[in-house]
């Protein structure tokens, strides 16, 4: 089964480190709301359900030890929690909408002892985190009915347990297709500069048994030349309420040639990875990374010192490239300013 990513342990996160593997599976046992930030700036937890997982999660480690009864300074440390973690990463929307999720429970029951609403966020975050277990499966059932018996499939970026609490979101697609017995094979872009591709979806498809082959990210054209994809499934760091769609660099360049081709670009997020707020994709503020990823990946220098490097995280893929959203409330088509309105559930608004 695929591996537990993050989870709560009574006083601190228990999480894998991602920059880790594929070489050693290492877990980080973090009590510290500083050592979480620096956990999800240097990618040690990433995708977008695992980040919002780590924000609920967070939330619990900065408000564990007060003590006493006072809710003005309770809030507002609660508040200085949300604020400091919503600021780790920019662009991946599950952030804060569960660290705004955290802050809406604690206010409902603002009138209760501190120590009470302390419980209650508790239960908060870990119904967070059963939700999306719960959501990454049955959004894989819903994709496993796009794929034939003998499908192939082009990913890029990491989509599976690692990225969510469970299952995953595009590779979740996979797996449940794997699970109802087709017989389903990946080629798996690198996704360069830090290679979730290669590192980490590769590791968890193998340790599935499923058939990866990994690519070059400037394959994917060739590939789908030569006709080896049946369809693209990636995920989504956020989405905006016409279906323009924010993700990994080097995702627009797929959709691109995938429509070129003539292959079907499916995107695979949950609800809470759409942002109702924005308009169209030119809202989604894109991250930047540091350029040393780029000139000295992994440690090894790879241009001229004093290089410019421009290094966003992600591009945005607009809605007119992509075939359809796979949704834990099924396959949403587009339209998507209309549809994706028609079927957001009650409990995301």
């Amino acid at each position: 089964m695929p591996v537990t990513t993050i989870e709560w342990c009574t006083d601190h996160i228990r999480m894998i480190d991602q920059t880790r593997l594929p070489d050693d599976l290492v877990h980080l046992e973090i009590k510290d709301l500083e050592v979480l930030g620096e956990a999800i700036t240097s990618l040690r937890v990433r995708g977008a359900p695992a980040i919002g997982i780590a924000g609920a999660f967070g939330i619990l480690l900065g408000t564990r030890m007060f003590t006493g009864d006072d809710h003005a300074r309770f809030f507002a440390l609660l508040e200085k929690t949300a604020q400091y973690l919503n600021g780790t990463r920019p662009t991946a929307v599950n952030l804060s909408w569960a660290t705004r999720r955290m802050l809406l429970a604690a206010n409902r029951h603002r009138s209760e002892p501190v120590r009470k609403i302390q419980e209650l966020l508790e239960e908060e975050a870990l119904r967070i985190w059963e939700e999306d277990r719960e959501i990454c499966r049955r959004l894989g059932r819903h994709g496993a009915e796009l794929l034939r018996d003998g499908a192939t499939v082009l990913t890029h970026c990491n989509t599976g347990a690692l990225a969510t609490a469970d299952y995953g979101t595009a590779l979740g697609v996979v797996f449940s297709a794997h699970e109802q017995g087709k017989k389903v094979s990946v080629y798996a872009d690198e996704t360069r500069p830090l290679l979730q591709g290669a590192r980490l979806n590769t590791w968890e498809l193998m340790n599935e048994g499923i058939e990866v082959t990994l690519i070059c990210d400037n394959t994917a054209a060739f590939v789908m030349q030569q006709k080896r994809i049946d369809c693209v499934i990636l995920g989504a760091d956020r989405i905006a309420a016409n279906g323009d769609t924010a993700n990994k660099i080097g995702t627009y360049s797929v959709a691109v040639i995938a429509e070129k081709h003539g292959v079907p670009f499916y995107v695979a997020a949950p609800f809470s990875t759409i942002d109702f707020s924005l308009s169209n994709g030119s809202q989604i503020p894109i991250e930047e990374r540091a350029a040393e990823e780029v000139t000295e990946g992994f440690g090894r220098r790879t241009a001229a010192p004093g290089t410019k490097v421009y290094s966003p995280a992600f591009d945005v893929t607009p809605a007119d490239l992509i075939t359809a959203i796979i949704t834990e409330e099924g396959v949403v088509q587009p339209p998507f300013d209309l549809n994706l309105k028609t079927a957001r559930p009650a409990s995301s608004e």
